[in-house]
């Protein structure tokens, strides 16, 4: 699907990049972050506008941040059944739970960029906890500016190492997704010994 996609952005460029960050938004398994790695190297060759590529994939994104929302706030019963998916996915809103309440809105921030596999999944427990509206809007916004500008710019700057950067964007993105998994499981996993550990 990957190279699908890519093989595509030429073609209909700032139209798929906006539709796979809004998509990647919503927790649906889509190659975003390699997709604004090749929008940026397209620029960086003439074939695109390096404004309209951050625009579009930051307009994506935004509409998506809101998307994801907005159904935690109205579907409360499509995330409990989200949650009974798989394991993975379970892992992950409860990892994005944990953060939301512990980080609050610099948490929504992180999870755009730092912690991106976990940004969809925050966008829902925003919605669904009742965080402000207004809050989740500006720190959203503002964490995509990094992310979009991050990968646009590395697709821009090393457009003539293109594949070594998707290899390096996909790298991270994967480990990214994997450490919040073990984390979540490593933290279940000592919960429980202790609760053991306290019964008679």
């Amino acid at each position: 699907m990957t190279e699908t996609l890519m093989s595509l952005v030429p073609t209909y460029g700032l139209w798929l990049i906006a539709a796979v960050t809004f998509l990647s938004c919503l927790a649906i398994p889509v190659p975003s972050s390699l997709l604004m790695v090749a929008g940026g190297a397209f620029a960086a060759s003439g074939d695109l506008s390096l404004a309209a590529t951050g625009t579009a994939a930051y307009a994506g994104a935004v509409a998506g941040d809101q998307t994801g929302f907005a159904i935690g706030r109205k579907g409360q019963r499509w995330l409990e059944k989200m949650e009974r998916g798989s394991d993975q996915r379970r892992a992950l809103m409860e990892k994005a739970r944990a953060f939301a309440a512990r980080r609050g809105a610099i948490g929504v921030f992180l999870s755009r960029w730092l912690l991106s596999p976990l940004g969809p999944y925050i966008n829902f427990i925003g919605g669904a906890t009742g965080l402000s509206w207004s809050s989740f809007t500006l720190w959203a916004a503002a964490g995509e500016v990094v992310w979009v500008t991050t990968y646009t710019g590395l697709g821009y700057f090393f457009s003539t190492q293109i594949e070594m950067v998707a290899d390096i964007a996909g790298n991270i993105s994967g480990f990214l997704a994997a450490g919040a998994v073990a984390l979540v499981l490593g933290r279940y996993v000592l919960r429980s010994g202790r609760e053991n550990a306290d019964s008679p």
